[in-house]
């Protein structure tokens, strides 16, 4: 029985990877949803047939066993048909490791799969910030953009962006293409603005910029000054929308590298999006 107070329909999408990582959480977590709902299982096959089914849902609540990528893949769906507002996601973190499922651990799903299913039967949805992109592209997590030449591997769990599978489903994420230039390094030259004011300029070098949700309906934003002998303090903004913009840079959104670009913005979104999570977490 769930906080909600009623048998809930649920629709359980096990994504692929789960399921060839680690079989046995994901029977526990089918075991744990199923004597405590009447659930739709749907097993697909890729990420379409993930996309798919998540649009079909109906009127049953979604609950996605996956990584990372997985309840990102979500969130960007239910963004796409503008169903943010009106659908509570839940999910049961499962990857092959603790790293693919490092954003479903900050933002307080619990660890292990029977906590995680039981939360989704008796945990409560909190509505929870985020950012969207110039290009209508989600970042539930954090945005960091690193000195010019520094390693932007994808993490552990994350999508690239530019998978043919995302353009076949309703562009989730546009083509960004290719590597910075080769022989390219050190601190970066960029132009941070936070609603419109300067943070830094072309002509200060940075180490590093870092954007995510701020709560209030804010964005935070660090600038990482390069200094040279003595230490330069961080400059940090709270902001709606934050604009970097500057020479061809790359950067990481919720673990996935993207760019070259020159300009992008970012505008948070207050209380966008539903996730199911344990009934004591301190909000």
């Amino acid at each position: 029985m769930s906080a909600r107070g009623q048998r809930d329909d649920l629709i359980v999408i096990i994504d692929p990877v789960a399921r060839r990582t680690d079989g046995e959480s994901v029977r526990i977590a089918k075991d744990v949803l199923g004597a405590g709902a009447a659930l739709k299982l749907v097993l697909p096959e890729g990420p379409e047939e993930f996309c798919r089914a998540l649009a079909r849902r109906g009127t049953r609540r979604p609950v996605v066993v996956g990584d990372d990528a997985a309840l990102r893949r979500a969130v960007a769906v239910l963004h796409r048909e503008r169903a943010l507002g009106a659908t509570d996601l839940a999910v049961v973190p499962v990857a092959g490791g603790a790293t693919g499922v490092r954003l479903a651990r900050a933002l307080g799903v619990p660890a292990g799969a029977v906590a995680a299913a039981r939360t989704v039967l008796d945990g409560v949805p909190r509505r929870l910030d985020l950012l969207v992109d110039d290009r209508d592209e989600v970042v539930l997590g954090d945005v960091r953009i690193p000195s010019l030449g520094a390693g932007l591997a994808d993490e552990p769990g994350a999508e690239r962006h530019g998978h043919a599978w995302l353009r076949t489903c309703q562009s989730l994420v546009r083509t960004l293409g290719a590597r910075p230039a080769a022989g390219r390094a050190g601190p970066s030259r960029l132009r941070v603005e936070a609603d419109g004011v300067t943070l830094v300029d072309l002509d200060q070098p940075v180490e590093g910029v870092s954007v995510a949700p701020g709560g209030g309906g804010l964005a935070r934003v660090e600038v990482r000054p390069s200094s040279v002998g003595a230490g330069v303090a961080p400059v940090g903004a709270r902001a709606r929308s934050v604009t970097v913009s500057g020479p061809d840079f790359r950067y990481r959104a919720d673990g996935a590298t993207a760019g070259p670009v020159r300009t992008r913005t970012w505008t948070a979104r207050p209380q966008a999006w539903g996730l199911t999570l344990p009934a004591d977490l301190r909000a």
